[in-house]
């Protein structure tokens, strides 16, 4: 691997900067501690801040040489709500949350190209490094963007890179197009009446038109969605009565939605209200829907991935640069960055082996190990984009 001398020089540093972090983890929009950390950091490397986007977000901007291009690199910093059960030394210090997701990792690596790149200034043009909190279950970054992060710090194209379990140290893995599905949340309410389970034709039992929504909205997938397009609805949560011999006024369901595809992600909504209000209408019961589009589907652009590859490919070589990795269910809120600007997500190998966790498991632990080659990459990547001889 092709790690920068002065970047590899940080790693120690790195480490302690990452097990600082992972030691007191901060969920969405409560990372007070952890931007406050940050902001000192950049101020420290010399880089302008700014601060109160999405309320606990900083963004570092670096200008150097005349040029008048300008990139954003982000890394999210928000932890998870769930119990670590490591017993190591940096485990996490606050009860019922931890960096489940390596989150600690992805900001000390921005923050060690931040480093590098303030006192080495070998690029020409402007660097804005985002900080971004909230991105596990609010969509932080929908957030920044609707306070105007890009009319505030307008750039060129946006980058942003995730830890991945199962994949090597020493390994990338990207695509063009689709990388991560949207993640849609529904609620909806059935709203019948209520009366003794003795004398069920004297009720509208909401009990068994929910079981007919169910089964209704899975047919959704199996015949209204092309079959060469990947989609998902999952109701999570039925909550209706308290007891054997009642039939509940209403019952409650909520769910998530997944699609790659943005025509498919508004049949989804379209055709999930229709059957729900069409299958209450048939039973005398009355529908209540909202359906929050939280985050977006990941698609990365071409010239901008082929700029990641490139400078992944130069610091591992091409065998170990995955350029077609199979897109995945799960969803990040960088989408909604990438729906502004051109821009491209990778994902960095955490690791394989008998203890390498995948993320959101209570034993997860980001690997220090990959600190140098994220934060290379970083710089690597800014440099290539930024170059002066292309200036």
């Amino acid at each position: 691997m092709k790690i920068l001398p002065q970047i590899q020089e940080m790693h120690e540093e790195m480490t302690e900067w990452r097990r600082r972090l992972h030691m007191y983890p901060e969920t969405a929009f409560e990372e007070y501690k952890t931007s406050d950390f940050v902001a000192e950091k950049l101020e420290s490397f010399g880089i302008e801040i700014h601060r109160g986007l999405a309320k606990t977000g900083v963004v570092g901007t670096l200008k150097c040489g005349n040029g008048n291009r300008a990139i954003a690199l982000r890394a999210d910093m928000d932890a998870l709500d769930m119990q670590e059960v490591n017993d190591f030394e940096h485990r996490s210090r606050v009860d019922g949350k931890m960096h489940g997701c390596g989150h600690d990792g992805h900001t000390t690596m921005l923050l060690g190209a931040a480093k590098y790149l303030a006192e080495t200034q070998g690029f020409d043009g402007t660097v804005h490094f985002i900080f971004q909190p909230a991105e596990e279950n609010v969509a932080g970054g929908r957030v920044m963007i609707d306070d105007g992060l890009f009319e505030k710090f307008p750039v060129d194209s946006v980058y942003g890179m995730h830890n991945m379990p199962g994949f090597e140290t020493d390994q990338f893995a990207v695509r063009k197009g689709p990388m991560m599905a949207s993640a849609d949340f529904f609620e909806a309410r059935i709203i019948g009446v209520g009366g003794h389970g003795a004398f069920p034709h004297q009720a509208i039992d909401p009990i068994t038109i929910a079981c007919d929504v169910v089964n209704g909205w899975q047919k959704i997938v199996s015949r209204n969605a092309d079959p060469l397009k990947s989609a998902v609805i999952t109701v999570g949560e039925i909550h209706g009565g308290n007891t054997t011999n009642v039939i509940p006024e209403d019952v409650i369901m909520r769910g998530t939605t997944r699609a790659f595809d943005p025509d498919i992600q508004n049949m989804i909504e379209q055709r999930m209200e229709q059957v729900l209000r069409g299958i209450c209408d048939a039973h005398g019961a009355k529908a209540e829907f909202t359906y929050d589009r939280r985050y977006a589907p990941t698609v990365n652009t071409a010239d901008e991935t082929d700029e990641a590859v490139a400078t992944a490919r130069e610091l591992v070589g091409e065998s170990s640069v995955e350029t077609n990795v199979t897109p995945v269910m799960g969803a990040e809120d960088f989408s909604w960055m990438l729906r502004e600007r051109p821009g491209c997500y990778i994902m960095i190998g955490n690791g394989t082996g008998e203890n390498s966790y995948h993320v959101h498991n209570p034993n997860y632990d980001f690997n220090d190990k990959i600190l140098p080659l994220g934060a290379t990459y970083w710089a690597r990547l800014t440099e290539r984009i930024l170059s002066r001889e292309a200036a």
